[in-house]
C-alpha cells in the first residue's frame, strides 16, 4: 500500500510522531531539545568561524563577513518562510490524519521551493555588487566581501533543500533526524574551515573565501545524504521524483501561508541590512564589533527561536486535530521552558560583555563598542522569548499574515526610523542599540495582543484568517 492509504501509528518507523496526545511539557521538551542541539551545533560553528576569521585574518575580514551576513540571511529568510508553510500544512494534515493531502503538500512543496531557490541564486549572483553597495560597505573591504558573498550565494539551493526536508520531517513529529545530518555537516564545515583558509595538508590557501567554500562542500554532502535517507526511513515525506507536480489548491495554500512568512522573515533580514548600513557609517571597527556581538545574540536567541518552532509544529498538529485547549498548554509551557534559559543569557550578556567578546576580538576599542551593544540589547532576550512562542502558535494555525504585519510595524515603523533618528541625535552607534531594544518590545506587545484575540483557533486550511 502507498503512504496515502496507510494510517500511521506513533512510534512506527517512517510514520511520524503524534503530538496531539500525551504530556504537553514532555512533547515540548522532547521535540525542542533535538532542534536546540542542532541550532547549538550550527551556532558553535558560527563561533568557530568567527574565531578563525577575527583572530587570524583580522577585524577587516570579520567586517567583510559582517556586511555579507544580512544579505545571505535574506535568502535564508526566504527559505525559512516558504518551508514554514510546508511545515504548517504537513503538521495540520498529520494531525487530521489526511494522508492524501499530506502527500500533495510534499510533491508541490518540492517543486515550488526548488524552482524558487534557482531563481534567487541567479538574482543573487548578478546583484551581489549592488547589494554590498546598498549596505554601505566600506571601500577598503569591498573586494574581499564581494568574493565571499558570491561563493556564499552558491549555497542557496542547498540551504533551501535542507530547510524543506527538515520542515517536512518536523511536521510529522520527527525533530531528531535533521539534527543528525546537520551535525555531520557542521563537523565537516568546522574541519574544512582552517584547511581551506590557511592551505593546510596541501590544500589551496583561500583565506576568507575558504570558509565559504567549506560551507558549500558541507551542505552539499548533507543534502545528498538526506535525499538518500528519506525514502528508506521516512517515506511519508519522501518526494516521488518521477511525479513532481504542482497541485493548484495546495500551491495556493502554500503561497497564502508561505508568502507572508517569507516576507516576514525577509523583512527581518532586510531590516538588518539597513542596520548594518547605519552601523557602517561609524566605521569598520563598529562593523567588526557588531559582527562579534551578534554572534552572542545568535546563541542567546536559540532557546526562544527553537522552542518557538517547536510550538508552531505542536500547535499545527493539535489545531488540525481540533484540540485547542492543548494549544494553550503548549503556549504556557513554551514560555516557561524558554523564558528561564533566555533570562540566564540576558544576565550573562549584560554583566560580562567584555569576557564574551574577547572570544572573537583582540582590539580594546572594538570590544568597547561591542560591549555597549550587549549591555543594551541583552535585555531583549526575554522579550524575544515571549514573541517567538506567541508567534509560534499563530503561525502554527497558518495565520502568517498577522505576524508579518506585526514584524513590519515593529521593524520598519519603530526600529529603523528610531535607529536613524537616535544615531543622528546622539552622534553615537549606541542610538542604534537602543532602537533595537525598543523595536523588540513593540513586536512582543503586538504579538501578545493578537494571541489574546483567539483568532488562531481556526486553521487557515479550513478557511481561517487572515
Amino acid at each position: 500500500m502507498s503512504t496515502d492509504q496507510v494510517a500511521p501509528r506513533e512510534g512506527r518507523r517512517g510514520m511520524g510522531r503524534d503530538l496531539t496526545t500525551g504530556s504537553v511539557p514532555r512533547h515540548v521538551a522532547a521535540f525542542a531539545l533535538p532542534m536546540l542541539a542542532g541550532n547549538v551545533l550550527q551556532t558553535a560553528y558560527s563561533f568557530i568561524n568567527a574565531f578563525w576569521v577575527g583572530k587570524f585574518l583580522g577585524s577587516s575580514a570579520l567586517a567583510a563577513v559582517t556586511v555579507s551576513i544580512p544579505i545571505v540571511f535574506v535568502t535564508i529568510a526566504a527559505a525559512g518562510g516558504l518551508t514554514l508553510a510546508t511545515n504548517v500544512l504537513v503538521a495540520q494534515h498529520f494531525g487530521a490524519r489526511d494522508w492524501a493531502s499530506l502527500r500533495r503538500t510534499v510533491q508541490t512543496s518540492v517543486t515550488l521551493v526548488g524552482g524558487t531557490s534557482l531563481v534567487l541564486l541567479a538574482l543573487g549572483l548578478a546583484g551581489a555588487p549592488h547589494l554590498l553597495r546598498l549596505v554601505n560597505t566600506p571601500p577598503e573591504i569591498f573586494p574581499v566581501a564581494l568574493g565571499y558573498l558570491k561563493i556564499s550565494m552558491c549555497t542557496i539551493p542547498l540551504g533551501f533543500g535542507m530547510f524543506l526536508i527538515g520542515s517536512m520531517l518536523r511536521g510529522i513529529g520527527d525533530s531528531q533526524t535533521p539534527v543528525y545530518f546537520q551535525a555531520v555537516s557542521v563537523a565537516m564545515n568546522t574541519v574544512l574551515d582552517p584547511l581551506l583558509m590557511f592551505g593546510w595538508l596541501g590544500l589551496p590557501r583561500l583565506g576568507l573565501n575558504g570558509t565559504a567554500w567549506a560551507t558549500l562542500f558541507a551542505q552539499s554532502a548533507a543534502v545528498v545524504a538526506l535525499l538518500a535517507y528519506a525514502p528508506r526511513r521516512q517515506p511519508l515525506v519522501a518526494p516521488d521524483w518521477r511525479r513532481l507536480h504542482i497541485h493548484r489548491h495546495t500551491a495556493g495554500l502554500l503561497v497564502k501561508i508561505g508568502l507572508p512568512a517569507m516576507v516576514q522573515q525577509s523583512v527581518v533580514s532586510v531590516s538588518m541590512v539597513v542596520i548594518v548600513g547605519l552601523v557602517s557609517g561609524f566605521g569598520a571597527d563598529a562593523d567588526a564589533a557588531f559582527g562579534a556581538a551578534i554572534r552572542i545574540d545568535q546563541l542567546a536567541f536559540l532557546p526562544a527561536l527553537t522552542i518557538g518552532m517547536a510550538v508552531s509544529t505542536l500547535a499545527g498538529q493539535n489545531i488540525g486535530a481540533q484540540r485547542v485547549q492543548r494549544v494553550r498548554e503548549v503556549f504556557w509551557w513554551g514560555l516557561a521552558l524558554s523564558g528561564a534559559i533566555s533570562l540566564a543569557f540576558s544576565v550573562l550578556a549584560v554583566s560580562l560583555p567584555e569576557l564574551l567578546l574577547r572570544i572573537f576580538l583582540n582590539e580594546p576599542g572594538v570590544i568597547a563598542i561591542g560591549s555597549s551593544y550587549l549591555r543594551i540589547v541583552g535585555f531583549s532576550y526575554v522579550l524575544l522569548t515571549v514573541m517567538f512562542v506567541s508567534n509560534g502558535v499563530i503561525n502554527g494555525a497558518g495565520h502568517t499574515l498577522p505576524t508579518t504585519l506585526m514584524s513590519m510595524m515593529s521593524l520598519w515603523g519603530v526600529r529603523l526610523p528610531l535607529a536613524a533618528c537616535l544615531a543622528r541625535s546622539l552622534h553615537s552607534v549606541t542610538g542604534i542599540w537602543y532602537a533595537m531594544l525598543i523595536g523588540v518590545t513593540a513586536g512582543m506587545l503586538m504579538s501578545l495582543a493578537y494571541y489574546s484575540t483567539g483568532r488562531w483557533k481556526q486553521p487557515i486550511n479550513r478557511g481561517g484568517c487572515r
